[in-house]
């Protein structure tokens, strides 16, 4: 097994040879010290791989000979992750774990409770931090898709969105909150199979407020308890996607 994992856009399903982007040879060849005849596995995001060996170690455009192809099956179930800013660099911890755990897509939002200010420019440079922080993840862990990152958005912005989901799920301490076995068994007897497409809506530090919570629910999100105890958001995103990938995973 490879101990180097690069990222690469090569635009043929099919390539004799990959040249690495001046970012990721630099990262391999100075960071990662892997030199020629190293084995190498390159992978472009969307499911694709490449067995490779380096050929050329140039920190700027290393050179890797493609060995061998193949192509991951995507999860019969797709998870997104809403989850509204926490204040600092949580939110790129948050997009780590949830790219180890298989989240396909990541849906930033601004809520009452966020305390984030962003214009244009930092709004940018927090998209590439989050790019960057799913794409060191997937390097990590092995995994060969990377999580679509949306736009920043607002949360009335996000809640029209809810029809795009099979179940659209609202983390809440509040009483009434279902268990998330009871609400996916009421899906599984209405359909007669497990959700194919869900999301996760997770509050900041401080959660919803309870007018934004309300108005989750009247868009169709289903209050759902974490437990008793009150979570941090980053945790809070972790166990959510966790047990609801463990859930669609025994039924898959």
């Amino acid at each position: 097994m490879s101990d180097y994992r690069v990222y690469c856009q090569p635009g043929d399903r099919l390539p004799s040879e990959i040249i690495l982007s001046p970012e990721e040879a630099h990262h391999l060849v100075v960071v990662n010290r892997a030199r020629q005849g190293a084995k190498v596995v390159a992978f472009d995001g969307q499911g694709h791989e490449w067995d490779t060996e380096l050929v050329k170690p140039d920190k700027r455009a290393a050179r890797l000979d493609v060995r061998s192809t193949r192509t991951a099956l995507p999860l019969p179930f797709e998870i997104s992750l809403a989850q509204s800013l926490p204040k600092g660099s949580l939110m790129d911890s948050i997009v780590e774990k949830a790219t180890e755990l298989g989240v396909r897509r990541i849906f930033p939002l601004l809520s009452e409770r966020s305390q984030v200010q962003l214009d244009a420019d930092r709004r940018d440079r927090k998209s590439e931090r989050w790019r960057v922080a799913a794409l060191e993840a997937a390097k990590q862990c092995g995994n060969p898709w990377l999580p679509t990152i949306a736009p920043i958005e607002s949360l009335p912005e996000f809640l029209r969105r809810q029809a795009d989901f099979d179940v659209a799920l609202v983390a809440s301490l509040q009483p009434g909150a279902r268990s998330l076995k009871s609400i996916l068994a009421d899906y599984g007897n209405r359909h007669g199979r497990m959700p194919k497409h869900a999301v996760w809506l997770i509050g900041p530090e401080g959660d919803f407020s309870p007018d934004e919570l309300a108005a989750a629910i009247a868009a169709g999100f289903e209050a759902v308890t974490l437990g008793s105890l009150v979570l941090r958001c980053e945790t809070a995103a972790t166990v959510a996607v966790g047990i609801l990938a463990h859930e669609l995973q025994q039924t898959a």
